[in-house]
């Protein structure tokens, strides 16, 4: 860590915040100085008092919302600003795969994806938006995918939204520019998440594969896309914007399936 923390005096909300990539990136914002807004969803509520335990009370709030529900959002800003002051530092990591043969898709499964991995984006983003313009800036990073760079067969339509994600990061980046608010994105590969580390163990083989094609033949951690969310989200990447990054190991480079 730095003599001076990175994000000493800032305010962030981390949507998704009780397991993985989420649970990883709160924990080194507050390492560096940041008060967190923790998020997830209410049935997740142990496990945020659980990392609220962990970080200390005067560093962290957890607050249970979807953040499909723009009227939630807009609670759950309110409260963590009242406890901690506006949102300086935004984190759209909150997502959830929907894989579906399109002609066999509901329309449920479609508008489900879109209102967690797009819209939860842009309800939060709307939600901080106001306090970061009225107090002189802010960075917004949203959690994308190598999902939105390449197309995997059979995960309709969860590339759809991640596209679409990292469109909205470049149009909201130019939107604000101007008014020193800064939104990027980070499309992480194969991460090991809880999830994830479970769908290895329960395949060994197909995990043994899946592995040999990263060229680093390792899957990454979420402390690495932790750290480059802490760059973004610092005032040491203070001229980046409307830009993603990819964090694969260079998988997606790769031609061969």
């Amino acid at each position: 860590m730095s003599s001076v923390p990175r994000l000493q005096g800032k305010v962030a909300l981390v949507t998704g915040s009780t397991q993985g990539i989420g649970k990883a990136i709160a924990r080194l914002f507050v390492l560096e100085g940041a008060k967190v807004i923790l998020n997830g969803l209410s049935r997740e509520a142990a496990l945020g008092a659980a990392l609220v335990e962990e970080l200390g009370a005067d560093n962290a709030l957890f607050v249970a919302a979807d953040i499909a529900d723009e009227a939630a959002v807009k609670a759950m800003a309110a409260e963590g600003a009242a406890r901690f002051g506006p949102v300086n530092v935004l984190i759209n990591n909150a997502g959830m795969d929907v894989f579906a043969e399109p002609l066999e898709m509901t329309t449920a499964q479609w508008q489900r994806c879109l209102a967690v991995d797009l819209e939860g984006a842009l309800h939060c983003s709307r939600a901080v938006l106001p306090g970061m313009i009225q107090g002189g800036g802010g960075s917004i990073v949203n959690i994308a995918s190598v999902h939105g760079h390449r197309i995997i067969p059979d995960a309709f339509p969860y590339p759809v939204a991640k596209h679409a994600l990292i469109g909205l990061t470049k149009a909201l980046g130019i939107q604000y520019a101007a008014r020193n608010v800064r939104v990027n994105s980070i499309s992480p590969g194969l991460i090991l998440s809880e999830r994830v580390v479970q769908w290895l163990e329960s395949d060994p083989e197909e995990a043994k594969r899946q592995i040999e094609l990263l060229p680093p033949k390792r899957v990454g951690e979420p402390s690495e896309v932790a750290y480059t969310a802490l760059f973004l989200a610092s005032d040491e990447a203070r001229f980046i914007n409307a830009t993603d990054i990819l964090i694969d190991g260079g998988r997606s480079q790769l031609y061969h399936e």
